[in-house]
């Protein structure tokens, strides 16, 4: 029996997490009546009586057209009520709707893509996992493999149906001396990292969270930072895939190379990834150093820093030349953690945010704005993190520019006064507090060798501030550079047939600080403008390519056309296509967006 996956419904998800908002009620149309009269003959005040009896005739008809809109009206909103919470939303009546028993609703996890399905698939075992591949595959219904559901752009959500691995999570092999692992496919990477580090063991990069499952994060072509370390489908050294026509499949570079290269990132098209092998490294230590520096230190220092430290990367401040330097280098042996005294202490680092933020709530109240308006409570201020209030100051205004340069601001004066060394093993430290829901679009394109960089990571990053300023972009911190070496695997955005080759990935960003729907739809809207300029100004001339997690489908057909031909330039589509029509020629195993970034001569 597969275990029912506890999914809320449309209707509760709205109602848990929207606030309460003015009734919208439909609005009546009045009608206007113009009556011709002699303009030399003064109106008379006094009518006769069949004038009056007209007259009263007149307004009981309008009174029972009136009647009847208000009735209607009310009749509409008690059949269709929007929830009290809905303030700013468009009117949308059967969204509230109640739906049916059997329809979930699935979303990312920052509530940009979300699908409704009647077909959502658990097994919690490899025999469960190949009967439902088998079957869907008979009657040719899509059950398209989704993880965590972590992807900003939903590349796991299919509305016809979907399978996910969640309650497949065990680890089923340790090889302490060669340093393996093999799991199965839903593990999350916190679980794995638990699992192995009694044997001394753990994974050799980490993407900034941990609550990725391994198929998902490697079939995505998912990374950390590091210039000497490539992303994490490298790390795969063999698998184990469900396939709808040649059933499940093990695959290693031994076993098939050409077909396993191409499936360690394959987007999930070319079966579902049931097992793991993984080249794991030992379990150490690390320290970490976070230190402010500018666009002219780094330039001088770029080379040394990628050669090293084992992990590096930069968090560029938007409106300013702050340039927040992150690196992690295992604790010396010898001399063990540096002795480092902090200028500021937590609280005193963060304060200055806390003030910029009473001032803004006090500001916005005082100009009565009409936008996201926190309750005071002093306490609660004083509690929050330096990303959660970061967030709450993004709510009061996130589209103006001077409001963002302000925010921006403070958090170059937070990440200077918070400077400092932390220790602790790699799964704790490799890691970044993103923030709260946000649209990203990042970027991967070759930066030359470690031994002769390009300087290439650089000058795009000069020229992205550069544009951002130019067009009054209200983006806000941080745009993240990081740094891989290539896989072999020819679907990675950083693939490359020299392993000498680095990679540099950036990430833009915009929060999505509020639950109002309108004001979303705006930040929205200002993303994709934003994004645009990139790839307009940007992308063609580096080379660069976005992450598979996070490139956008466009509505346009030309611009799709355009990114289609794209693609064929950077990746293998024909022998992706190729190996999708053969391991699933039903293609059970698709969504609409890779039908429309891998299109093929027929469709289901």
């Amino acid at each position: 029996m597969l275990r029912a996956f506890g999914l809320k419904r449309s209707l509760q998800r709205h109602l848990c997490h929207h606030h309460p908002h003015k009734t919208l009620l439909p609005s009546i149309t009045s009608t206007t009546i113009t009556t011709t009269q002699n303009p030399l003959r003064p109106f008379s005040t006094l009518s006769s009586p069949s004038s009056s009896s007209s007259s009263d005739s007149e307004l009981r008809k309008y009174l029972g057209y009136g009647a009847l809109l208000l009735f209607c009206g009310a009749a509409t909103y008690y059949s269709f009520p929007f929830p009290e919470n809905a303030k700013h939303k468009k009117a949308q009546i059967f969204r509230y709707a109640p739906l049916p028993e059997d329809l979930h609703t699935v979303s990312n996890w920052s509530g940009t893509h979300e699908v409704q399905t009647r077909n959502f698939y658990q097994p919690e075992n490899l025999e469960q996992l190949e009967k439902v591949v088998k079957e869907a595959n008979e009657k040719k219904t899509r059950i398209r493999p989704v993880g965590s559901g972590l992807s900003p752009n939903g590349i796991g959500l299919a509305r016809s149906g979907m399978v996910n691995l969640a309650l497949m999570d065990n680890v089923l092999e340790v090889d302490k001396e060669k340093k393996t692992v093999r799991v199965q496919a839903g593990i999350r990477v916190q679980q794995l990292v638990d699992g192995i580090k009694e044997h001394g063991l753990t994974l050799q990069n980490f993407a900034s969270i941990r609550e990725q499952q391994i198929g998902g994060i490697v079939q995505v072509g998912a990374h950390g930072t590091g210039a000497r370390l490539p992303p994490i489908d490298e790390q795969v050294i063999c698998m184990k895939l469900v396939t709808p026509a040649k059933g499940t499949i093990e695959i290693s570079k031994d076993n098939d190379p050409e077909l396993f290269y191409l499936a360690r990132c394959g987007l999930g098209g070319l079966g579902v990834v049931a097992e793991v092998t993984i080249q794991c490294v030992e379990r150490q230590e690390l320290v970490e150093h976070t230190s402010m520096s500018n666009i002219r230190e780094i330039k001088k220092n770029h080379k040394k820093l990628l050669s090293e430290n084992k992990h590096v990367k930069y968090l560029y401040i938007p409106y300013t030349d702050s340039v927040v330097v992150v690196r992690c280098n295992p604790v010396s042996k010898w001399k063990g953690p540096p002795k480092f005294k902090p200028k500021y202490s937590k609280e005193e680092a963060i304060q200055h945010v806390r003030e910029l933020y009473r001032e803004s709530v006090k500001k916005y109240r005082a100009e009565e704005f009409t936008g996201e308006m926190p309750e005071n409570n002093e306490s609660d201020v004083n509690e929050l993190s330096f990303t959660e209030l970061r967030d709450k100051l993004l709510a009061l205004d996130p589209l103006n520019k001077n409001h963002i340069i302000k925010i921006n601001q403070a958090e170059a004066e937070f990440w200077q006064k918070s400077e400092g060394y932390r220790v602790g093993w790699s799964d704790e430290i490799l890691g970044f507090d993103c923030g709260g829901q946000q649209w990203v679009s990042e970027t991967c394109f070759p930066a030359g060798t470690l031994n002769k960089p390009s300087m290439k990571d650089l000058e795009y990053i000069e020229e992205l501030k550069q544009l951002i300023e130019k067009e009054e972009i209200p983006a806000p911190a941080p745009i993240e550079q990081r740094w891989t070496t290539s896989t072999k695997s020819p679907m990675s955005p950083a693939s490359s047939s020299s392993a000498e080759d680095i990679f540099s990935w950036v990430g833009i960003i915009m929060y999505l600080p509020t639950i109002y729907a309108r004001q979303r739809k705006e930040i929205t809207e200002e993303f994709f403008h934003y994004r645009r300029l990139t790839q307009a100004k940007l992308w063609d001339r580096y080379a660069a390519y976005e992450h598979w997690a996070k490139i956008e489908v466009p509505k346009d057909k030309e611009e799709l056309a355009a990114l289609q031909a794209r693609l064929r330039k950077r990746f293998p589509v024909d022998a992706y296509n190729k190996a999708r029509r053969e391991l699933d020629p039903n293609r059970i195993l698709s969504n609409n967006m890779l039908e429309k970034l891998f299109p093929q001569p027929d469709t289901i």
